[in-house]
């Protein structure tokens, strides 16, 4: 068997990049590995804001290992899937239902495309727009896991002042301008690196795939972007639907996360009546899935034990 670091830096040579074309006409960059003799299933797998599929292929790589034929896209406005600003570097949108009927459109042409069972995996703003959409009834899983999902952001003012500021300042000017510099969250001496994940050689692959292909680099969100960011988790913390939804889940946090809430994504897992919730220490920091091997590793088989209970044939 190939070992999955190898596909760090490597498009595996049996995957394919295409574009899928939303409703609208829009064009979103797909990733599809297909799956192997004896297969599994398929995995649907969304990452967060500013992520590409590229930062994903050693995890990829384990679960097509697996038996799972994978599969992904870059969310509208970033990655490859076009921009929704005048600068290429900011991470717009104008409303996030545009993410959800995206990801609508796609899960319902997605498995018609072969048999289950079907999963799908969401990380950070992935985690929010998937528990969303399931919510939503955009799309039905058999399983569903939440890795660091976004479900109520750092905020140095808290939820309900900083959307109130985002809106104001989404209102004021240009709504697509940058809602700061640089790094992932503002007001900070802490390095991007930091804040994502302890492995640095695993953070060196995520700037390896912004140099080899520049145009796939997004840096911070806009204010209309942050706006809807606040705006769209109050609205789905507080949804009735979530007491309903019997999809089984599962919610990996990190307690050290320091750009999305955990004590939030904890108490939005108890409204759920089929939910499991695995917690890491100060092992981790916001990227579970490109931690540390122990962290990962961890993470990774929860995953696996997960799937082999809820979504089987």
């Amino acid at each position: 068997m190939v070992s999955p670091q190898l596909y760090r830096r490597a498009i595996p040579a049996a995957a394919r990049i295409t574009h899928w074309k939303a409703p609208d006409g829009w064009a979103l960059r797909r990733f599809d590995w297909p799956a192997p003799p004896k297969a599994r299933g398929r995995l649907l797998f969304q990452g967060g804001r500013g992520d590409v599929f590229e930062k994903y292929l050693e995890t990829f790589a384990h679960w097509h290992a697996q038996g799972w034929a994978v599969t992904s896209f870059d969310w509208r406005g970033q990655g490859g899937s076009g921009r929704l600003s005048k600068n290429a570097h900011v991470g717009h949108i104008e409303n996030f239902q545009q993410y959800i009927d995206d990801f609508r459109a796609f899960w319902a042409e997605w498995v018609t495309q072969g048999p289950g069972p079907h999963v799908a995996i969401g990380h950070s703003m992935g985690g929010h727009l998937l528990l969303r959409a399931l919510a939503e009834g955009a799309a039905t899983p058999d399983a569903a896991v939440l890795v660091a999902p976004m479900l109520g952001l750092h905020s140095p003012v808290g939820q309900r002042v900083g959307e109130r500021v985002a809106r104001l300042m989404s209102r004021v000017g240009e709504a697509s301008r940058p809602a700061w510099r640089g790094n992932e969250r503002p007001a900070t001496t802490e390095t991007r690196q930091s804040l994502l994940t302890h492995d640095p050689a695993r953070y060196e692959d995520e700037l390896f795939w912004q140099a080899t292909h520049p145009e796939l680099l997004l840096g911070p969100p806009s204010w209309r972007w942050l706006a809807q960011a606040f705006t769209s988790t109050r609205r789905l913390r507080e949804d009735p639907r979530l007491a309903t939804l019997s999809i089984p889940l599962l919610f990996l946090l990190a307690d050290a996360d320091k750009l999305v809430s955990t004590k939030v994504a904890a108490r939005v897992a108890t409204k759920l009546p089929d939910s499991t919730v695995v917690r890491f220490g100060p092992e981790s920091a916001h990227e579970i899935l490109r931690e540390a091997d122990g962290v990962r590793a961890r993470a990774i088989g929860e995953i696996d034990t997960f799937l082999a209970a809820h979504a089987r044939r």
